[in-house]
């Protein structure tokens, strides 16, 4: 909770999945702490790559193809960082908390989240790696 009212969501998001972890189920308030957690440290990450995506655009646009390439450069750093978070919380969905889940709401929380991540990757992969994204997102809600 201090992680949370510190806007620390990295730190929080590490924490919870070390509840998340534990083979007793979540309580309500865990669960809510560990949406909030993702939540926030992926939601800065995609409103930064929709950013840099639209400077990386606008440059290209103008010709400014060094300014372009910075901009895509940095880009992908942001993807690797979205793709590395996205990943923890969806292996721990899949290998801890879907399958633990002894409630009907519960489940259908874990699936939400777990839809809800594979569509944020689908949002910034391309090709067949969105394709599958998006698939699992389908598949998940």
């Amino acid at each position: 909770k201090l992680a949370e009212q510190a806007e620390r969501y990295d730190e929080m998001a590490s924490q919870m999945q070390e509840v998340g972890t534990c083979p007793d189920e979540l309580s309500v308030e865990e669960r809510n702490l560990l949406s909030v957690a993702y939540k926030n440290a992926v939601g800065s990450r995609r409103a930064a790559w929709r950013i840099i995506s639209s400077v990386e655009q606008k440059e290209r646009s103008k010709g400014n193809e060094e300014q372009a390439n910075y901009a895509k450069e940095y880009r992908g750093i942001v993807e690797s960082e979205l793709q590395k978070i996205c990943d923890d919380i969806l292996a721990l969905l899949d290998k801890n908390l879907i399958g633990s889940a002894a409630s009907d709401e519960s489940k259908v929380f874990y699936l939400k989240m777990k839809a809800d991540y594979w569509r944020y990757i689908a949002e910034f992969t391309e090709g067949e790696k969105k394709a599958a994204a998006a698939e699992s997102a389908r598949a998940a809600y």
